[in-house]
Order: C-alpha cells, then sequence, then structure tokens
C-alpha cells in the first residue's frame, strides 16, 4: 500500500493506457520506423521520379526500407500500378500484305465506259454459268481500245464489273490472242497495279489471267519476259502467302483460291513458255524460285 492507501501496481501503471492488441498497421508502423504523415500528391510524384519532393511533404517510407508484399497496400502512399517500368513502344508494322484500298477505290475504265453504255456488252444469263452476249463479234473489234479497258476492270470486286473484266478478257484472248501480242505493253501497267492491290480475289483473278494468255499462243510468253521486272516483284512478295489449315481440310482447292500456289503455277509457266531467257530473268527477280525444267 502506498501512503495514500493505492496499491502499488495501480501507481505503477496509472500514466499508462489499458492493454489493446496491435493491428496490422500498427506492427508494421513499430518494425519498420514508418512516418505517419497524411500522403500528398507532390511526395507520391516525387516517388515515382516525376518532380522533384515538395517542401513539406515527407515519403512515408525510405525507397530502401520498401516491402515487397506489403509496398502499395499497407502506409501513406498508394503506388498501384503506376510504379511498374513502362516498356518500350514497338515500331509499327511495315503493312506489306497490307491491302491497298486507295487503288481499288479508283474508278475503273470499265466501270466508267459501261456505265456510259459504250461497250457492246450484255449479261447473257445462262443454267450453269452466265456469259457476256457480245452486239458485236469479238473478232471485229479494236484490241488496241477495248483490251486496256478490260484489264483494268480487273480490280473491280463488284458485280457485274468484275464479271465482264473477268469474262471479257477470255472472250477476246480465245478469239484473237495473237492480236493479244501486239497490245501487250498497254497490258503490263494494268498487270502490275491489279497485282499491286494485294487483295486475295483480285490478285487470284490476274493470275487466272496470266495463265490463259500463256497457253493461249507461245509468243505472249516470249514477249512477256521483258516485262518481268515490272511484275515480278509483287509475285517474290506474295509467293509464300499460303493458307495454314493445321490438319483441317482446304475444301477451297476446287476454286484455286490459294495465292501462293497460283503463284508457282504461273512461274512454271511463265518458265515453260517464255523461252530460254525465261528462267534466268525469273531467277534474278526471285531468287528462292527453282526451275521445273530440270531433267
Amino acid at each position: 500500500m502506498t501512503p495514500d492507501g493505492e496499491p502499488h501496481h495501480t501507481m505503477e501503471y496509472a500514466n499508462t493506457r489499458p492493454f489493446m492488441p496491435e493491428s496490422p498497421a500498427q506492427r508494421a508502423e513499430r518494425s519498420y520506423g514508418w512516418v505517419k504523415q497524411p500522403p500528398t500528391i507532390a511526395a507520391g510524384r516525387a516517388f515515382r521520379g516525376e518532380e522533384s519532393l515538395a517542401r513539406g511533404a515527407t515519403l512515408a517510407r525510405p525507397y530502401s526500407a520498401q516491402s515487397t508484399g506489403l509496398a502499395g497496400k499497407i502506409g501513406a502512399i498508394d503506388l498501384g500500378s503506376e510504379s511498374r517500368v513502362r516498356s518500350t513502344p514497338q515500331p509499327p508494322k511495315a503493312g506489306a500484305f497490307k491491302v491497298r484500298e486507295d487503288l481499288l477505290k479508283k474508278e475503273t475504265l470499265l466501270r466508267i465506259f459501261y456505265d456510259r453504255g459504250d461497250l457492246p456488252i450484255a449479261v447473257k444469263h445462262c443454267p450453269q454459268e452466265n456469259e457476256i452476249s457480245w452486239r458485236v463479234p469479238c473478232d471485229k473489234l479494236d484490241y488496241h481500245y477495248y483490251l486496256p479497258i478490260f484489264f483494268d476492270g480487273l480490280k473491280e470486286r463488284q458485280y457485274p464489273y468484275d464479271f465482264f473484266a473477268r469474262r471479257g478478257i477470255l472472250d477476246l484472248v480465245e478469239a484473237g490472242p495473237r492480236r493479244v501480242v501486239a497490245v501487250l505493253p498497254q497490258l503490263v501497267f494494268f498487270i502490275k497495279e491489279a497485282l499491286g492491290t494485294r487483295e486475295p480475289a483480285v490478285v487470284g483473278t490476274t493470275l487466272k489471267v496470266l495463265q490463259t494468255m500463256l497457253k493461249a499462243d507461245d509468243r505472249l510468253g516470249q514477249a512477256l519476259v521483258p516485262y518481268y521486272r515490272q511484275i515480278l516483284p509483287t509475285f517474290n512478295l506474295l509467293k509464300g502467302w499460303n493458307k495454314s489449315t493445321g490438319d483441317a481440310m482446304d475444301y477451297s482447292q476446287k476454286t484455286r483460291g490459294n495465292v501462293g500456289d497460283l503463284i508457282n503455277e504461273t512461274l512454271e509457266m511463265m518458265e515453260m513458255y517464255g523461252g530460254p531467257d525465261a528462267y534466268i530473268n525469273i531467277k534474278y527477280m526471285i531468287p528462292t524460285y527453282e526451275s521445273c525444267m530440270v531433267v
């Protein structure tokens, strides 16, 4: 008992608070020596290195004393996702195989002349496949005037213009293959432009037209050799453009819609019908091409 009549333990703990269990925040404060100060925007920016620490702003915890598991969860500053290391932006794609919409949007000569009624053609509906009803026989037409118009229509994707372009070229080549040789220099520009669109349907139709021309007359294959440097760069770009189906079945084989296979077939036909100088010119433009004429 004290002289005042109080127990000794009461006097010993008179200035202390009653015992209360510690919270996780209090335990972390006692263990790591955190400074209890209200968070500020300037302190957070300075911690992330965005600007210098403002006067009077103190970090809630030294950087060297950070804990991996507690950082951003307990303390005065919530780091969030902004404290992560920012990745370096990657360069944009080159777009080598991107469809050239600027070429496809151009109004073709076939569309202009047909809408104006200057072409002697009409659709002839047949049970299996439609044909062109020619108001003037094909052998009486001026190939220098009409054939480039149909070749310019190879870029069309809308019916009936795409049908007229494809079917009109086939009819004219079939009616006068020898007359096509003289017009070939005028057609190279339109063939190159159609291949440059990189549209699978347009490129496939153009390749099939080239194969038909090579088969129609042997002179066409030899006359096309000087123009390989205008046509074959697109072949070299799209040569490996094949459809990857894995273990699935590609049911479009009957329609021959695979651009990579069509390019390989066309290159082989160019070599077969192009004469003795065809292979060396193809090899110069497409180094990965292997001859199909080796015995």
